[in-house]
């Protein structure tokens, strides 16, 4: 048969009998999470020994061994969101030094397709999840805090804190943005918000609502719109429900990046200027603001750094099942480009 004649992949013991060390050695020089045991010098003897060999390890065996799968399963409730593919990255290079690797799941907010999901990474036997979805009211929590299964939240929080999660400071974010605009003379403050039922949505809106106190603004609700969900037609209807109202305004503060694009749309639309006509602000700082024209002027989110926080919380919870849930909250920045302007 053709695969009788593929080469056999060398042992652990033939690994060992080259460095000339015993197998409980190789063995903690060549996984990650004990490397720190071993001393430097015989670390580099076994790798060599390795490399030598073509020696790789086999992390389902491992798994088999210490009643592990080695796999982390995520749920993204978008994957055409550019905010998540730097999150997923982060994540995947900071379980990857311990020898996992994680699986994807996209629910679009369907909370069927969620479960049915969940179901699946359990009947795989994931070692953990790590759930990027959206409400604020999540039914599977109980669930899930009873699989004991160690799950971390990302960009995102629930109203229940029983749940590890990682997200940036919104509180510090949305305050940028309104402090920006008032400091460059605007009163006549827009939100186009989005999504309420969603964590960042809900946050988002709450923290304009107290900055524009805070500053000693003026909330004008006829200046407030939502969108369904955080994409660019999205945006650019709420925008133009906005601006049938006929109220003035000077700025728009929009909780995400693709909110903010289609709100250029439907200012465009109506033959209005960024920033001449009305500035705004958009958040998360993705890749392409520079693209926009004008280019956009955006709260910055550490995305990589989300990614490669909320792998440590799962290692963490991984090594220590019984640790407390931890909240970490990474500072924002303001990123200004030409979307806004001066008045007086």
């Amino acid at each position: 048969m053709a695969g009788s004649d593929r080469p056999r992949a060398p042992t652990i013991r033939e690994v060992a009998s080259a460095a000339g060390l015993d197998i409980s050695t190789v063995s903690r020089a060549l996984r990650p999470e004990t490397q720190r045991m071993v001393k430097p010098e015989t670390l580099k003897r076994v790798l060599a020994a390795a490399d030598a060999l073509g020696y790789r390890a086999n992390p389902f065996a491992r798994g088999l061994k210490d009643q592990k799968s080695m796999t982390i399963g995520m749920l993204v409730p978008d994957l055409g969101n550019p905010l998540f593919p730097p999150i997923v990255r982060g994540i995947e290079d900071g379980l990857r030094d311990r020898g996992y690797v994680m699986i994807l799941g996209n629910t679009d907010q369907d909370l069927g397709r969620e479960k049915h999901l969940i179901d699946v990474f359990m009947q795989r036997r994931v070692d953990g999840l790590v759930l990027a979805t959206a409400r604020r009211d999540y039914p599977l929590v109980d669930v899930l805090s009873k699989s004991g299964v160690p799950v971390v939240l990302v960009n995102r929080t629930v109203d229940d804190a029983s749940m590890s999660m990682v997200a940036a400071d919104d509180h510090q974010g949305i305050g940028l943005s309104v402090k920006h605009l008032v400091e460059q003379g605007h009163r006549r403050i827009a939100f186009v918000g989005a999504a309420l039922e969603a964590s960042t949505g809900f946050n988002r809106y709450q923290h304009f609502l107290a900055w524009m106190q805070t500053l000693g603004q003026t909330v004008d609700k006829e200046l407030i719109v939502f969108a369904p969900w955080f994409t660019k037609d999205y945006g650019a209807e709420a925008t133009a429900e906005l601006l049938a109202r006929d109220v003035d305004f000077t700025a728009i503060i929009a909780p995400s990046d693709m909110i903010a694009l289609g709100c250029y749309r439907a200012l465009r639309a109506k033959g209005l200027e960024v920033p001449k006509d009305v500035s705004v602000v958009g958040y998360n700082g993705s890749r392409w603001c520079d693209e926009f024209n004008p280019p956009l002027t955006s709260i910055h989110v550490p995305k990589y750094d989300i990614g490669r926080e909320t792998a440590r919380l799962m290692l963490n919870l991984l090594d220590n099942p019984d640790a407390p849930p931890s909240r970490v909250l990474l500072p924002t920045s303001l990123q200004v480009r030409a979307s806004t302007r001066l008045i007086r």
